[in-house]
Parts: C-alpha cells; sequence; structure tokens
C-alpha cells in the first residue's frame, strides 16, 4: 500500500478527511469493501473506489455508474486512499484538495476474477459487487492516459455486464437526497429497488401474527428472548447412526453463521461471535425481506462451485475478493421466533417451520437443508459418491443445546481435525516462507500439548497467507515445550520461530504414532470461525495411562439428605462425598472405559436399573463414543476425570462397571475376569481356596493375577494383558480354562451358567470377558444391604478377610485414608499375553 500521494495532497488537520494512517480492518470483517461516494467539488461528480491490498483504489466517475449493460462511463484513476476514507461524509473546507460537499452513495463488498493486483495492472478487472444499489457484474477497462496538471492518470472504462440486475438506470435515479444532502438532486420517485422493500415490508407485518401463532403452536416453545445464542455443535464420530429416530443432512463445507433478527434488525455474526453483517448484503437483504421481525437462525455460509457442491476453497477466495460464485446461507435450525425460544421444541418440528418460513424467500441466498430420516449408513455412503465431505446426523426428538451434544453427530468420509499453530520452521529448499508448522491441541486441563508438524498440503497462496498472519504473533520464548524424548531432527531445536498460539487450522491426517503425534499430516485450510481456546484434543491422539492421579471436581449435588441405603441410613450425600474421596482410586479404572451404570434414583429400596448408553442428561463430562453392535451403531458412555465421575453420581449412579478395553482401541481388551460365583450352601473358606486354585492354574500359564472382594457374594480374579487378542480370542482362552478347571473338579466347579448343575458348587464365571460384558471395577459401591465397596486386596490378605462384603463405605473411606500402597500397584506394569 502506498499512501504518499494521498498524504501530500492534504493539509491535517485543517480538511476533516482521515489522515494518511493505514487504519485496520473492521474487527471480524472478511470480504473487501467497496464505496461510492457523490462529491460536490469543482466539478461535480461520483468517487469510485474498491478495497484492494489494505487500501481504496479509487476513480472519479464524472456521470456516475450507469446500470445500463455495456454502457460505458468515464473513470479517471486517482490517488489511493486509506480504508478510513469509505464511511467519509462531510464537508472539504475551501482552499483544500478537493473542497466540497461528500456524501456516501452507496457501500458493500465486492470480489473479482483472479490477483485484483495483476488484474489491475493488465488493465482489465472483471467483478461483482453487492451493495444497497450496485449489484451484480462489472468491469472496469483501462483505455489509456490523459493529462492532469503536471502527471498523466490513467483512464478506464466502467461497464456494466449483462445480468439480471442491469435496469434503464443512471446513478443519479438511485439518488436519496436526505442521505446524500445532495443540493442539485431533485426529489425523484423511488427506485424499483426501494418500491419492492416496502411492499416486502408491509407483508410482513401483515403475516407476522401468522408466525406468532405457530411458533407458540410447536411443543416446548416458551415466549422469551434468544438474542446472542450459542450455536449447538457436533460429536464427531466413525460412522452414521441407524434408525428412524435420527436424520441425516449434508455436511456443508463452509462457514458456521448465525442470525439474530430483532426488531427487523439483522445482524449476522460467525461461530466465535465476530459480526459479518457488513460482509453479506444481500443475505442481509434476503433475511430482512422474509416475513417475520424477530428469529434466530442457524446455518452455514458456502460458496457452490458448479457441480452444486459446496466448496471451501472457493468461498475462500470470494472472501478474499479472488473469484466470483454465488454464495448461499444454507439454515438448518431455527432455536427462536417470533419472540418464542424454541429450543426445547423438537428439531423435526423446527426444521418444518423454518423449511416454511425460508419457502417465502425463493431464488434468492437462503436455502433450507433437506434431510432424509433414517438409512444413515446409506446417506454416508450416498455423499461420498457425490464427493460431499460428510454427513450431519441428529436426533429428531432433540432440543437445541447451546455447547458440544452427542444428539448431533458429524461423520466425514477423511479423517481430519482442527489444530493451534504454535510456531513454525525455517524453510528448505525451494520453500519460501516457510517451512513446517509446529502445532497443538489443549488437554483435559486446558494446556496446550505438542501435536506435531505440519509440512505439506500448502499452496503458495496458503505459504503467503499464513505467514503474513503468524508475522505479528512472533515471539521470543517458546509457546509450548517440546518432547525431549523426540529426535533432534523432529524438534527443529534452533530453526523455530514461536508464534502465540491464536491461529486454528485444519489438517488431514492418519492417526497418532506411538510418540503421541501426527502421521502423514496434511494442511487443509485456515480455520478463522474458530478461536484457539475451544479446540480440544483429538479422542485417539494418546494411549490412555492407568497412572493413578489426584483429581477433584465440582459438580453440585442435589437431595444430598435422600436415603439411598435405608438399613445403614448412608444418604446420597454420604455418596457422593464417598466417591469424591475415592476419585483419584477409582478413576484409573472406569476413565476412558465404556461403562455400564447401575442407577438407583430412588436409592436401593426402589427400582435401580442398568444404563449404557449415552445421554446428555448425564451431564457436559460424561462423554459417548459410537461402537458397533448387532442392532447397529450405538452411542455408549464413558468418562474422562473426577468431573464426570461426580456428575454420574449426581445422576443417582452407585455402581461401575467398565469394558475390559478402552476407548481408544474398543476391540482390544486389556484385562481378563473370572468371577467365583458360589451356590448359597458354599462356606468363605471354600471360596478362598478357589480363588487360590484359580491363581495356581494361570500361574502355571505364566499369568499373574490379582484379587478383588466383589461386595457380593463372591470374588474377582483380574489378569493384566497385553493388548493385542480380540475379544473372540480372548473369550476362547477363558471359556477353555475355565472348562478345563470345571473337567479336573467336576464335583467343585461349574462352567456353564444352569443354576440345575451349580448345586453344591462354584461357578467360574468366564462369560465377563465377551464383547460389551462387564464386570464391577475397584473401589466402586453395590446397591446391596449394608453399602458394600468391591474392594482390591493382596492375595496375603485374602485369608484375614471376613466375606466379599468385608469393606462398607465407611471401612473402605477408612482403608483409603490409611493405606501406603496399592494392593493392586503392580497391575498395569505386568505386560502378560495369552499363552500360544
Amino acid at each position: 500500500m502506498d499512501l504518499h500521494e494521498y498524504a501530500q495532497k492534504r493539509r491535517f488537520p485543517g480538511t476533516p478527511e482521515p489522515d494518511g494512517i493505514p487504519a485496520p480492518r473492521k474487527r471480524g470483517q472478511r470480504r473487501p469493501i467497496f464505496v461510492v461516494q457523490l462529491h460536490h467539488a469543482r466539478a461535480r461528480h461520483y468517487d469510485f473506489r474498491l478495497e484492494v491490498d489494505g487500501v481504496l483504489k479509487s476513480w472519479a466517475v464524472p456521470k456516475g455508474p450507469s446500470l445500463r449493460a455495456g454502457e460505458k462511463r468515464l473513470a479517471v484513476q486517482v490517488e489511493d486512499h486509506p480504508l478510513s476514507y469509505a464511511s467519509f461524509q462531510g464537508d472539504i473546507p475551501k482552499g483544500h484538495y478537493g473542497a466540497g460537499h461528500v456524501a456516501v452513495f452507496d457501500h458493500g463488498v465486492w470480489s473479482g476474477q483472479g490477483d485484483p493486483l495483476e488484474a489491475l495492472a493488465a488493465g482489465k478487472l472483471d467483478f461483482t459487487l453487492e451493495g444497497s444499489k450496485l449489484h451484480g457484474a462489472w468491469k472496469l477497462v483501462r483505455t489509456g492516459t490523459a493529462k492532469s496538471g503536471t502527471k498523466r492518470q490513467p483512464q478506464w472504462l466502467l461497464i456494466k455486464r449483462t445480468d439480471p440486475f442491469a435496469a434503464d438506470v443512471e446513478a443519479d435515479d438511485l439518488i436519496d437526497t436526505v442521505a446524500t444532502a445532495d443540493p442539485q438532486a431533485k426529489r425523484r420517485a423511488p427506485s424499483r429497488q426501494k418500491r419492492a422493500g416496502k411492499k416486502t415490508k408491509s407483508a410482513a407485518t401483515q403475516s407476522h401474527a401468522q408466525w406468532t401463532r405457530r411458533a407458540a403452536a410447536l411443543p416446548g416453545a416458551v415466549p422469551g428472548a434468544l438474542a446472542g445464542f450459542k450455536p449447538e455443535l457436533a460429536t464427531l464420530r466413525q460412522q452414521a447412526p441407524s434408525g428412524d429416530d435420527w436424520l441425516h443432512e449434508v455436511k456443508w463445507d463452509g462457514y458456521r453463521m448465525l442470525t439474530d433478527i430483532v426488531g427487523g434488525v439483522v445482524r449476522l455474526r460467525s461461530r466465535n461471535d465476530l459480526d459479518w453483517t457488513g460482509d453479506f448484503p444481500d443475505i442481509v437483504a434476503a433475511l430482512e425481506a422474509l416475513p417475520i421481525a424477530d428469529a434466530h437462525v442457524d446455518g452455514e455460509l458456502v460458496a457452490l462451485g458448479k457441480n452444486g457442491i459446496s466448496d471451501f476453497a472457493l468461498l475462500q477466495h470470494v472472501l478474499q475478493g479472488r473469484d466470483v460464485a454465488s454464495l448461499r446461507y444454507v439454515v438448518f435450525d431455527l432455536p427462536g421466533l417470533a419472540g418464542y425460544d424454541l429450543g426445547r421444541a423438537p428439531l423435526l418440528s423446527r426444521k418444518e417451520l423454518l423449511k416454511d418460513l425460508i419457502a417465502t424467500s425463493p431464488n434468492g441466498p437462503l436455502q433450507f437443508s433437506q434431510h432424509v430420516i433414517g438409512h444413515g449408513g446409506e446417506v454416508f455412503a450416498a455423499s461420498g459418491k457425490q464427493g460431499l465431505e460428510g454427513i450431519l446426523s441428529k436426533r429428531i426428538d432433540s432440543q437445541y443445546v447451546q455447547a458440544r451434544s452427542h444428539d448431533w453427530i458429524k461423520v466425514k468420509h477423511a479423517q481430519s481435525d482442527e489444530f493451534v499453530i504454535v510456531g513454525y520452521s525455517a524453510p528448505v529448499g525451494s520453500r519460501k516462507r516457510f517451512g513446517a508448522l509446529l502445532t497443538a491441541t489443549r488437554d483435559e486441563s486446558g494446556q496446550l500439548r505438542y501435536s506435531g508438524r505440519i509440512g505439506t498440503g500448502f499452496r503458495d497462496e496458503d505459504l503467503q497467507s499464513l505467514w503474513k498472519k503468524m508475522q505479528p504473533l512472533r515471539r521470543q520464548t517458546p509457546t509450548i515445550a517440546l518432547p525431549s524424548h523426540l529426535p533432534h531432527d523432529k524438534r527443529d531445536r534452533g530453526n523455530i520461530t514461536w508464534i502465540d498460539p491464536r491461529l486454528v487450522i485444519e489438517a488431514a491426517y492418519r492417526g497418532f504414532g506411538k510418540d503421541g503425534l501426527l502421521r502423514q499430516a496434511s494442511f487443509q485450510r485456515l480455520r478463522i470461525d474458530k478461536v484457539a481456546k475451544e479446540i480440544a484434543m483429538p479422542a485417539n491422539s494418546s494411549p490412555v495411562k492407568t497412572t493413578r492421579a489426584r483429581a477433584s471436581a465440582t459438580v453440585a449435588i442435589s437431595s444430598r439428605d435422600r436415603i439411598v441405603f435405608p438399613d445403614s441410613g448412608v444418604t446420597k450425600g454420604d455418596v457422593a462425598d464417598y466417591y469424591e474421596q475415592i476419585a483419584d482410586r477409582i478413576l484409573p479404572w472406569i476413565a476412558e472405559r465404556p461403562l455400564s451404570l447401575m442407577r438407583c434414583p430412588g436409592g436401593i429400596a426402589s427400582e435401580c436399573f442398568f444404563q449404557k448408553h449415552h445421554a446428555n442428561a448425564l451431564g457436559n463430562d460424561v462423554r459417548s463414543i459410537s461402537l458397533h453392535q448387532k442392532s447397529g451403531v450405538e452411542d455408549y458412555l464413558y468418562i474422562k476425570n473426577a468431573a464426570g465421575l461426580m456428575e454420574l453420581v449426581q445422576m443417582n449412579t452407585l455402581e461401575f462397571h467398565p469394558w475390559g478395553s478402552r476407548i481408544d482401541k474398543p476391540e482390544l481388551p486389556d484385562m481378563l475376569v473370572f468371577d467365583l460365583d458360589p451356590d448359597p450352601g458354599i462356606g468363605w473358606k471354600e471360596v478362598v481356596d478357589a480363588a487360590r486354585d484359580v491363581r495356581e492354574h494361570l500361574r502355571a500359564a505364566r499369568l499373574e493375577s490379582f484379587v478383588r472382594l466383589s461386595g457380593g457374594k463372591g470374588l474377582h480374579v483380574v489378569v493384566p494383558i497385553r493388548r493385542g487378542p480380540d475379544w473372540e480370542t480372548v473369550r476362547n482362552f477363558t471359556g477353555a480354562f475355565a472348562e478345563a478347571m470345571a473337567a479336573s473338579q467336576p464335583l467343585r466347579y461349574v462352567a456353564t451358567m444352569s443354576k440345575a448343575r451349580r448345586k453344591g458348587r462354584i461357578f467360574i464365571d468366564w462369560l465377563r470377558n465377551g464383547r460389551g460384558a462387564t464386570s464391577v471395577c475397584n473401589w466402586s459401591l453395590r446397591a446391596r444391604k449394608g453399602a458394600p465397596v468391591a474392594m482390591p486386596i493382596r492375595w496375603e490378605e485374602l485369608g484375614r478377610t471376613a466375606g466379599p462384603d468385608a469393606y462398607d463405605l465407611k471401612k473402605a473411606l477408612r482403608r483409603a485414608r490409611t493405606m501406603k500402597e496399592d494392593p493392586w500397584a503392580d497391575f498395569g506394569s505386568l505386560k502378560q499375553s495369552l499363552p500360544g
């Protein structure tokens, strides 16, 4: 940019014009602006200005733009103006350059074909305008130069292209005499555009009551404002859910855009609440023309390619002013309408109302996102054949949750995620600007964690754009600490430029390596619609450790005085206090594992039930994982931290039953469980002897084991193994092991569930080792009289223990406080394999 000539021609502060200091762009503004100003200088003319490379490229158009297709208007190029000049209106005093009145005639955004600087240098610029008066396709063609004083000025022609916006209209016909304070203008009849706008407003007033009645009739609708609502966010899954309780939409490849219409005034904003209203005047006009005065709409801003598919790269080029394409606002939800909060109304009802609303605005930039109910797998497969990024699956009866939700699921055809840029390496070879980006994600504590380098996928324009954005963020100190175990070449020591962690990119990758870093990562795009603080660690970014760590959480517990165990007087508050105090002991056994829960809302004296599927009502820190079952893909629940544990306790969970595998590799179990379930006539000493017998047989197979009091009738013998064998292999081994013991001592053991055959015997229950089967975990309460606890003990303690329910809640707390060493401390360090 060069504003030297602009500043030379003006005497500040004698003129009210903006000085020549480059002004920053408006926060959130994405698209290049244009402005046309009516200038009553010595010779009345229009000033036509386009934002290019940080300044307003400017032309004086004596007769003003003509909307007649093909009609040529002289446009004399003048000095560049600062961006701040776009809003200037007022009187330039006599004796100053350009003395006279200046008024804004029209303003908006524009886009062109290719690099505008190159086009201007070549003498031909094709572009489109989106303003309140000037629309559609135009071109500027340089014809030569003319002498002006001591300087020769480039002369151009401004020409309207043939399109639906061409009309037999002069710029003077569109003058608003009030806005421009044009002393030479006569009162003229409103333009066709203005007359149409007034007609639309009248229609809106007449039908607003109808939409109010429809909004009020939706089940769950409540009166109330919804301004500033936050977007509902989807959870990434590997496969689409099945069943007719889900609908499936195209995953549009664009920018999330939210709309608030309050009192007829439209505000567009990005997902991170940047104001985008001024960037999309055509969309604003279409929303203003809807027959309502109050609405809140959720959707995606997209650019449609020639094949009708949303194209993110094309959208970026349009927003940068480097390409021309049809922009669409594809809307898919209506959380508020006509003064009613519809967030609690079923999704399908909201969408039906939205579809009817958008139907009142045909042939414009507003588009309703169609959906298919059921057939998730087929819809996802079809989306791949059409070249789409993926689909969004949503529960048809779900509410609009202003947070990340498991009722909205996104399924992609390629693995990708967002990462924060923390630095970059020096370029190598022919690469310009930088070599690779250093990226990070945030762990559970909110701290940045290094996720690896991304050195491929960049186009020349990406290198240039990212370089410019990173330079103001450079810093002297490291943004994060790089892992010390990495080889020297991966750490890039000595040639890293660190930056503040503000920029978010999306990258494709092929999972994570053993070092926890991205594999074969490739840059896809810069995400200006997302902020660094919301980027979380991908679920499969690193293996889960079983080390014990102190955990804490602050979850409000309601109904603390409710009696849960009537015989012992233990309340819900006592249960919550117990789990809060032993959280660091139980979390290693349940965190990052699919869970089944025993919930008792009315205490153990009333109905209790098992729950394994996820539900949003369980809490924000209770997560879901999609797992294949015979019935289709189902969302199971899991937790990661103490907050999730306490949210489940708040929802009246007493017992925790984890899978024998972890969520990062759910098909590869890492432990075996043998549940010794005695017939009622069997004494405790016989059960203890049986556990020791199982231990010795396992040792013969070179497997060490651990023992747990079940808190119920028997004992659990638990075996840690290396992850590797699948569920079928584990099930075959444990079944064969139990049957072999039963065969060797048929009067003592049985390996089948038949009650008739279990008379006087101990059932070696090996069925806990099937896929989806669970067993109660260490330190879990049991929903039984006396509030017993499933307690891990040392083998040496077993002979001194009174029974399987020897520890109740109070004794378990005492043990947790006084225990010097975890009796299962070696569990995670044993790397055992099943016998070949």
